[in-house]
């Protein structure tokens, strides 16, 4: 037998007036004797039994004394219909949200779990609304819509800000999972060089380390993977002035991309400002920041001066790659990135030292 619970939510409630009138019905009682009785004008008891007042505390106290009904009873009655009412007024105002809910990737966010699968667009406003902690679309304009739009991006593709914004949500709820200690700029720094040494490993042993040095820093690191019409990489947001996120959505598997991505976000955390959320998307136009957070991370994995050593070789060859990421201590498939996106070599060439990770 299933050990399931159900809230029972009726789709009706009797006005505690209502009862209050069949009391005096059955007792013989009239509205002018209750009011001469309680010391009310019969105008108020008329309005309560009619639904126009309601039943306060000194009302409930003065009908226990009078009646012998318990005042909890009369202020019970009298709460259960206030909240009937106020959520016959939210059903109405959820169902004109209907449009606004459609906008979002609702299948592929109860497929991960982060709300029970709906088939009423009622049901789907109310889940959206709880998985945003929002009361309504104005609020989420508010607090996760300009989030949305604050990323760099070009016409060139289909994106949707709505799942942008769900995207950012889980990176949110995930990190908020992650108890971290009070952001360290210097501990961030030491934690990236350490993380920097990791690329050459498998993701089973490098990822819960990447993790743990974020945690010490103060960054909350998490990996979701991107939402239908995103064509997201990265992301980063504070989420407290002590407190960073970086999120990675794992678009790029392949092992330059994957840690090229990680130290790009890395360096909008040490570089930039709090306020700005930097999230990055596949063929998006550049901007200062974003040219500074590429630079960043190119340097750090592969060091100017040892890159302008590789390249006064000449056109290197496959082993004189490898030679040269074991020198500087990366993954090889880091240097093939690098000289790819720098044109040196072509994208067919050494494809092999490249490693396409698989995280689970």
């Amino acid at each position: 037998m299933s050990d399931r619970r159900f809230a029972f939510t009726p789709d009706y409630s009797v006005p505690p007036g209502e009862i209050l009138g069949e009391t005096l019905e059955a007792r013989n009682v009239s509205q002018a004797d209750l009011a001469a009785r309680c010391g009310l004008s019969e105008k108020h008891v008329s309005q309560i039994i009619t639904g126009k007042a309601s039943i306060t505390s000194d009302t409930a106290l003065l009908l226990e004394r009078t009646l012998g009904v318990s005042a909890s009873l009369w202020m019970n009655l009298e709460s259960s219909h206030r909240l009937h009412l106020a959520r016959q007024a939210e059903q109405a105002k959820l169902e004109e949200y209907a449009p606004w809910a459609a906008g979002f990737p609702i299948r592929e966010l109860a497929a991960r779990g982060y709300f029970q699968p709906t088939r009423t667009d009622l049901g789907n406003v109310r889940a959206l609304l709880g998985f945003f902690g929002v009361t309504s679309p104005d609020a989420w304009e508010k607090q996760y819509a300009q989030l949305a739009v604050a990323y760099r991006g070009t016409e060139a593709f289909a994106r949707s800000r709505e799942a942008v914004a769900a995207w950012l949500r889980i990176g949110e709820i995930e990190a908020s999972r992650i108890d971290t200690t009070q952001y360290n700029r210097t501990t961030f720094r030491e934690g990236l060089q350490e993380i920097r040494g990791l690329t050459r490993l498998d993701p089973a042993q490098f990822q819960p380390r990447m993790v743990a040095l974020c945690q010490v820093a103060g960054v909350a690191l998490v990996f979701v993977p991107e939402l239908p019409k995103t064509r997201l990489s990265g992301a980063t947001r504070w989420l407290s002035a002590e407190k960073a996120m970086i999120i990675q959505s794992l678009r790029y598997r392949t092992d330059d991309q994957f840690w090229f991505t990680f130290f790009h976000e890395a360096a909008h955390i040490l570089l930039h400002g709090k306020r700005t959320v930097f999230v990055d998307e596949a063929g998006a136009e550049k901007t200062a920041a974003e040219d500074q957070a590429d630079r960043f991370a190119a340097d750090v994995l592969i060091p100017q001066a040892r890159y302008e050593e590789l390249l006064a070789g000449g056109t290197p060859t496959r082993a004189g790659v490898s030679a040269f990421a074991r020198a500087i201590g990366v993954a090889p498939g880091i240097v093939v990135g690098r000289l790819q996106h720098d044109d040196v070599i072509p994208f067919s060439w050494f494809r092999d030292l490249k490693r396409a990770f698989e995280f689970v």
